[in-house]
């Protein structure tokens, strides 16, 4: 696609934004068609991202994405238009907001919550150089229900900056938003009066709207007027737009065409199964319980909440708070399950330590997207949980080799009476479902040889399995174990080994790991412990395969790395 002039957007008549406009949305459908993406989030704001551009001087004024995951209509209008088909593709455009990528780009966003938080700190960055620039920061309904928009409001006078606040209302998250902000929003569209508005007055804001976000007639006078009432203070635009605009499949289906990403017809998704685990054990347990943040359809909740909604809980896009209601759950004498991604599940990591650890109750979460994602990219690998869960007490942390697995632990969670984390890629193999014993490995395959292998998780163990065959074509073997537990480790199987060399393979950072933990274990021993897993880096976005064998879990290097063991003897 040819690139767009800032003179096009600026001095174009309403009718050429309008076709400019479904110019860039039939763009942003091809190109998310062949590279997978978010579709109805980015149809919904085409109109308001061109309309910013024709108001504001971007790159000069800076734009801040909550999320960021509708920004392709602002690639497209920055000079990254010819680019734009290599979209999540390995060495292509991010499909999230990146500073390295273009000075269009000025804030690096990818979870919810942070913009008005950037905005205030690049506003106030540029007050104390006397630089004059409007720092914009454009939020979605879904990212007003995360507490950190509330910090952000509540600094917003203390520090005596103007910012303009952009909220892009459509009702919805991923899911449909739920909450008291999203009925207060509601009120705000429907009944057209502004008591509610004093909510957003009290913060020191100046509120304009509700502006039809999807009609440049409407949008463009109320952004002007927004841009001359930032010469005073702050403002807060309320606008409102239809997800998925201008495709009706999209807008009849907004959750479903949230995002877009192929699968292998020959594989699962966890969250099916895990659906449809926790539906069986409710049925049979009136303790389970489920809270998710926003995601129930993505994490196989949707069943759940359906046919027991007393004990199903939605927070919106509140991990944090998630993570201590589930853990307050608990301690009433519920049995509750917190489904989540690995990489939003950072954000409740003070929350898992104290409330649900500290207090050892019996909290289990379920851990999906772990490992590399692929084309979403820095923001999104879940290479982190292995490490960061490991080193808190009392918390077991399970990694099933297949979906069948998966569905073992959580029958066995049922009777568990302390914090269990179980974390899972979102595709898998289904595998059989065999009784766990908490802390213990598995032997998936048993040999004389000196190697031994622990494997981690489904991703890891499938390398393993490669790489087996392999060395059993050129006439050597190796021990093969499921590591299935990454804490506790199965400290008598591992210290009672008597294999030479130790190789360990996980879909994580090596830091403080699974090859951590064996090595700290062996450390008194005579044996060698090489560990396999991701660099110390933030892993890119790109396909899955290649940015694993890239990254550390190559194997055609962990096949020579064994093939070099075995020629030692």
């Amino acid at each position: 696609m040819r690139n767009f002039t800032r003179s096009e957007v600026k001095n174009a008549s309403i009718a050429q934004l309008k076709a400019l406009s479904d110019a860039l949305r039939e763009e942003i459908f091809r190109t998310v068609s062949a590279c997978g993406g978010h579709l109805s989030s980015n149809l919904g704001t085409v109109e308001l991202t061109v309309a910013l551009h024709r108001v504001f001087e971007f790159p000069e004024d800076k734009l801040i994405f909550d999320v960021g995951h509708q920004c392709y209509t602002h690639k497209l209008l920055s000079g990254r238009a010819p680019l734009f088909h290599t979209l999540r593709k390995e060495g292509g455009i991010s499909g999230f907001p990146k500073r390295e990528e273009s000075e269009y780009d000025c804030y690096g966003t990818g979870h919810a919550g942070t913009a008005i938080s950037a905005a205030l700190g690049i506003a106030k960055a540029r007050d104390l150089q006397n630089e004059k620039f409007s720092v914009i920061a454009l939020i979605g309904d879904g990212s007003f229900q995360n507490g950190l928009i509330y910090e952000a409001l509540n600094s917003l006078g203390v520090l005596n900056t103007n910012v303009l606040i952009v909220l892009n209302d459509n009702g919805m998250s991923i899911s449909p938003t739920v909450g008291c902000t999203h009925d207060v929003l509601e009120k705000l569209k429907t009944e057209k009066t502004l008591a509610d508005a004093k909510l957003f007055e009290r913060f020191g804001l100046t509120y304009r709207g509700v502006v039809n976000g999807n009609d440049f007639e409407e949008l463009l006078p109320a952004l002007e007027e927004a841009k001359s009432l930032l010469e005073k203070g702050s403002v807060l635009l309320h606008v409102a737009t239809k997800k998925g605009q201008g495709y009706p499949f999209s807008e009849n289906a907004p959750t479903e065409t949230h995002g877009f990403s192929p699968k292998p017809a020959s594989q699962k998704e966890y969250a099916a199964a895990l659906g449809e685990e926790l539906s069986a054990l409710a049925a049979q347990d009136r303790r389970i319980a489920a809270v998710t943040a926003a995601m129930t359809d993505s994490l196989g909740l949707r069943s759940f909440f359906e046919s027991y909604p007393d004990r199903a809980f939605d927070v919106g896009i509140c991990e944090e708070h998630a993570c201590v209601l589930a853990a307050a759950l608990a301690a009433g004498g519920m049995k509750p399950y917190y489904a989540i991604y690995s990489t939003f599940l950072q954000r409740a990591f003070d929350e898992i330590i104290h409330d649900v650890c500290g207090q050892n109750l019996p909290v289990t979460f379920l851990i999906d997207r772990a490992g590399i994602t692929g084309p979403d990219g820095e923001t999104h690998q879940g290479i982190f949980d292995l490490s960061y869960l490991s080193l808190i007490p009392n918390l077991t942390v399970a990694v099933p080799k297949d979906i069948g697995e998966l569905r073992a632990m959580v029958r066995m969670s049922a009777e568990f009476s302390s914090p269990l984390a179980i974390r899972y890629p979102r595709m898998g193999e289904e595998g059989e479902i065999c009784p766990i014993e908490i802390g213990k490995f598995d032997i998936l395959h048993s040999t004389t040889s000196d190697i031994i292998v622990y494997a981690a998780g489904e991703t890891c163990v499938r390398i393993a399995h490669e790489v087996l065959k392999r060395a059993q074509a050129e006439g050597f073997s190796f021990t093969l174990v499921n590591a299935r537990f990454i804490k506790p480790l199965d400290t008598q199987f591992v210290t009672g080994r008597k294999e030479k060399y130790i190789v360990t393979l996980e879909d994580n950072v090596l830091s403080g790991g699974l090859g951590d933990g064996i090595a700290r274990l062996m450390r008194e021993s005579e044996s060698t412990v090489i560990s396999f897993g991701y660099r110390d880096t933030f892993i890119p976005h790109g396909e899955i395969p290649s940015l694993a064998k890239k990254y550390g879990l190559d194997p055609d290097e962990i096949f020579d790395c064994l093939r070099e063991l075995h020629a030692r003897g």
